[in-house]
């Protein structure tokens, strides 16, 4: 498709992210901070898939994310989530790609924590302890 803005969220737990697509150089940033000088490895890894799937089509294409909420690892899934479903939107061969390698890439992971419970001091499956003595 020839749109020139593509705008996609990705949700992972309590992370939200936001990414636009647009026609550029071949840039990413994340929070207005280039994803190259990310200290963690694996944070960087894990949103870098979708761009080494979708081969010289990134090329041309830049990328900005905002993510808030959620700790480093939600952030870097719910961005990894934006960015394949705005590639996916841009170039409608990678959708298929992206669902054949990993399937969160493209639909989001619905698992939430569970709610606390009354009367069980705190937790959500945990029980008082029985006496019978």
């Amino acid at each position: 498709m020839n749109k020139t803005i593509i705008q996609t969220w990705g949700r992972r737990k309590s992370a939200i992210a936001r990414a636009t697509l647009f026609p550029g150089k071949g840039t990413v940033r994340i929070n207005k901070r280039a994803l190259s000088t990310f200290n963690n490895h694996m944070v960087r890894l894990r949103i870098e898939e979708p761009f080494l799937l979708s081969g010289d089509t990134v090329k041309t294409l830049n990328v900005d994310v905002h993510v808030s909420g959620g700790g480093p690892s939600a952030q870097a899934d719910a961005s990894r989530l934006a960015i394949a479903r705005a590639l996916a939107q841009h170039d409608k061969r990678l959708h298929k790609v992206f669902l054949d390698y990993d399937r969160t890439l493209t639909v989001a992971d619905t698992r939430r924590k569970e709610t606390h419970k009354p009367n069980r001091h705190g937790k959500a499956r945990a029980k008082r302890q029985k006496s019978y003595r």
